[in-house]
């Protein structure tokens, strides 16, 4: 399963890597990273039918997670991937937004990895 982080904290990704290192060495899960809604969208031009799921940041410069959820909703709509918004701000106006706009999840920071696991189990069948 192919999964894309977008957050513009770049300690994000060894993080990930590291909470994830058997899953990915079992060949069970490969994560791509992006710093930006703007860096996602373009990689999702190149990528978008392998990408299972997003977990993405609301809060970040540019393109911000919720606008980055709008713009997945409506440019793939025919195939769209799994999308988990993430955030520090785990107030009720944000996740209101997220599910409005079609997130499959919402999840505050700092992440509870084992949750995420189990998460992923059930994206994964």
């Amino acid at each position: 399963m192919k999964i894309l982080v977008v957050d513009d904290e770049a300690d994000v990704r060894p993080l990930f890597e590291q909470r994830f290192r058997r899953e990915v060495r079992a060949g069970e899960l490969e994560f791509q990273f992006a710093l930006s809604g703007e860096e996602a969208c373009a990689y999702l031009e190149l990528h978008d039918s392998e990408v299972v799921l997003i977990l993405s940041d609301i809060n970040m410069p540019g393109m911000s997670g919720l606008d980055l959820l709008r713009f997945i909703r409506t440019k793939h709509a025919s195939k769209p991937p799994a999308v988990m918004m993430i955030t520090a701000y785990g107030d009720e106006q944000n996740y209101q937004q997220a599910m409005q706009y079609g997130a499959d999840d919402f999840l505050t920071k700092p992440l509870d990895f084992s949750t995420l696991k189990e998460k992923l189990k059930t994206i994964a069948t």
